[in-house]
């Protein structure tokens, strides 16, 4: 998974607020495949490998339900290994018998949706060889049809599902965001990041080093939308991971040029992007 370490920069970790925490522990352990890392009264850290945080849950006091015209996250997306494991996820998925929002091909990866029981949405997905993937003028070929369920189903080698693979990284990040020429210039002005992909005036596709994507961005639910309350269910923040502290220093310099907001906290580099969605801004350890 090249696109997901240096000299790359991608996606590490996401953080959401949820209503009830023993119910997202659950929902998270047996229905997603996460091993809980650290859990306290009011917070628990999920991993795949037993090691590297990938989801942090949160329960707010006084905590709001999510509010789906809010700016914020559309779904984070669990990057499995292999199509064969894809195929295991979604038997489980099955077999759990949770509801499904959607199963997808894109041409460059094949996906599954879902939320979590608060709403916050999910995609569970595999890419396809990254030298499969059309480019045109700088651009990926990118769609959304109906995923060959049978196909895929026929990767499975029959044993029985162990959670999520080890190697299982936080593939991208989808955000709702309010408008999107503000949103391009601080992601691609600001961030350094590549415009890959665009759907028209409401979509836009961003990553780093050639990926597909590694940020979603779009106005679908939420044109116009305002950031949500700070007790309210959804993204709290996500980590964005530079290669080294020169490069994300270098990022800093070119927030702040276009006068986006940068602060440090206790050592931690924090942003906001023009519709309100935070980024903590850490260096690949």
């Amino acid at each position: 998974m090249k696109f997901h370490q240096a000299p790359t920069i991608f996606v590490g970790q996401v953080h959401l607020k949820v209503q009830n925490l023993d119910r997202s522990v659950a929902f998270y352990q047996q229905i997603i495949g996460f091993k809980v890392l650290e859990k306290t009264e009011h917070k628990a850290v999920f991993t795949a490998d037993g090691k590297t945080p990938l989801l942090i849950v949160e329960q707010p006091e006084n905590v709001k339900p999510l509010n789906h015209r809010d700016t914020g996250l559309y779904h984070f997306a669990l990057l499995l290994p292999s199509r064969p494991l894809l195929a295991k996820a979604l038997i489980h998925l099955a077999q759990s018998q949770y509801p499904l929002q959607g199963a997808s091909d894109h041409f460059v990866s094949e996906a599954l949706y879902l939320a979590d029981p608060d709403g916050n949405g999910i995609e569970i997905y595999a890419d396809r060889p990254a030298d499969t993937w059309e480019w045109n003028n700088g651009e990926v070929n990118m769609a959304t049809v109906g995923l060959n369920v049978q196909d895929l189903l026929a990767e499975d080698d029959g044993t029985p599902w162990q959670g999520l693979p080890e190697a299982t990284v936080m593939g991208h990040i989808h955000l709702q965001v309010s408008e999107l020429a503000k949103i391009e210039e601080y992601y691609v002005k600001g961030l350094g990041l590549d415009v890959v992909t665009r759907y028209g005036r409401q979509a836009l596709f961003i990553s780093d080093n050639g990926y597909h994507h590694h940020i979603g961005l779009n106005t679908w639910n939420s044109l116009g939308g305002k950031a949500p309350a700070e007790n309210s269910v959804g993204l709290s923040w996500f980590t964005l991971v530079f290669p080294s502290e020169e490069i994300r220093n270098q990022k800093i310099d070119q927030l702040k040029a276009i006068n986006a907001p940068v602060q440090e906290e206790n050592g931690k580099f924090i942003t906001n992007d023009p519709s309100g969605n935070t980024i903590w801004l850490v260096v690949n350890s």
